[in-house]
C-alpha cells in the first residue's frame, strides 16, 4: 500500500524557517520524481519545488527561489523541503507528490498535506 506522509509543518514567525519531510513507502521511491505543492485558502494548488528521481536536477517556483530548497534521500525514502525566510504569503497546506512517467500513462501519488502558517 502506497503511503506519503508529510511532517514538519507548524506555526512560524515571518523570517523563520521550517523543514518539511515526506516519508514514502509502498513503491519504488528512487524511480519517482518528487515535488512539493501548496494550496492556500481560496487558491489553486501550485507547484513549489520539484526534484528528479536521482536528485540531479531541481526546479522552483519563482516565488520561493533563493528561499526554499528541495532534497531527497533515496535510502531513507524521504523528500525534504527546507524553507527559509518565510513570509506570510507562504501560508498554505503543503503536499508532496510522487510521479512516474511511463509509456502510455503517468503514475502519481499524493500525501495528505501538512499545514504551514507564517504569522506574528
Amino acid at each position: 500500500q502506497v503511503h506519503l506522509v508529510e511532517s514538519g509543518g507548524g506555526l512560524v514567525q515571518p523570517g523563520g524557517s521550517l523543514r518539511l519531510s515526506c516519508a514514502a513507502s509502498g513503491f519504488t521511491f528512487s524511480s519517482f520524481a518528487m515535488s512539493w505543492y501548496r494550496q492556500a485558502p481560496g487558491k489553486e494548488r501550485e507547484l513549489v519545488a520539484a526534484i528528479t528521481s536521482a536528485g540531479g536536477s531541481t526546479n522552483y517556483a519563482d516565488s520561493v527561489k533563493g528561499r526554499f530548497s528541495i532534497s531527497r534521500d533515496n535510502v531513507k525514502n524521504t523528500v525534504y523541503l527546507q524553507m527559509n525566510s518565510l513570509k506570510p504569503e507562504d501560508t498554505a497546506v503543503y503536499y508532496c507528490k510522487a510521479r512516474l512517467l511511463r509509456i502510455g500513462d503517468v503514475v502519481a501519488y499524493w500525501g495528505q498535506g501538512t499545514q504551514v502558517t507564517v504569522s506574528s
